[in-house]
């Protein structure tokens, strides 16, 4: 059943794109500085402190700048503060991840086209898969996320370090349902490559039919 133990043992891996950390409870209380106003939304601090120098990029025992912090309290207006003062819109913290991809992975769409028209790159590889926000949106099934990520020019046929584009994800990872059938239709229709195989020569459209998902193995086969 196309190595289901191979793949079994992939989902478990790759299902930890979930598992970004965010700020604690703990730490966010003990946060000082731009991250405890990135964190709380404190545009006023953010100002002040950017005036005086403080270090835009700073890194927390985690990696993240007030950037990250900002993004995982979906705190816009801080985010937008940070990049008017300068901030590295393009940082990754610790775990390889960027606001876009945190955005992406929080089914954010606001925040992450924030992040875009402030400089972030939709196309920046990351995460410990070395993947792309639109590979992590794609799995989690967030249409308007994908939508957005499309028309921003995010990379279609980018293949991370388990073998798998946006497409396969969105079969592999995905539940056949309507978020997942819809984020294949978006993928199918920007252009991205359905031929492109995983690691065992397997397509999205031999998954899509091994896994039972008639109407996303229907979308696979039109055009081909």
């Amino acid at each position: 059943m196309l190595r289901t133990i191979l793949v079994s043992a992939l989902l478990a891996v790759a299902s930890a794109v979930q598992a970004q950390t965010a700020p604690s409870p703990a730490e966010l209380a003990a946060y000082r500085g731009l991250h405890r106003a990135a964190g709380q939304g404190d545009v006023a601090e953010i100002r002040r402190l950017a005036a005086t120098g403080a270090a835009l990029d700073g890194r927390d025992a985690h990696g993240r700048t007030p950037a990250h912090v900002a993004a995982f309290a979906s705190q816009d207006e801080a985010l937008r503060a940070l990049a008017a003062a300068g901030a590295d819109m393009n940082a990754l913290e610790a775990q390889a991840y960027d606001v876009v991809t945190i955005a992406a992975v929080a089914d954010d769409p606001g925040l992450m086209s924030l992040a875009i028209a402030l400089g972030n790159d939709p196309g920046l590889t990351t995460s410990p898969w070395c993947g792309t926000a639109l590979i992590a949106a794609a799995h989690l099934g967030h249409v308007e996320v994908v939508r957005r990520l499309i028309a921003a020019g995010a990379p279609l046929d980018h293949v991370n370090n388990l073998g798998w584009t946006a497409l396969m994800e969105a079969v592999v990872l995905g539940d056949g349902g309507p978020d997942h059938r819809q984020v294949v239709r978006l993928l199918l229709e920007a252009g991205a490559d359905r031929s492109i195989a995983d690691r065992d020569g397997v397509t999205p459209l031999a998954h899509a039919r091994a896994r039972g998902y008639a109407e996303i193995a229907r979308l696979l086969e039109k055009g081909r």
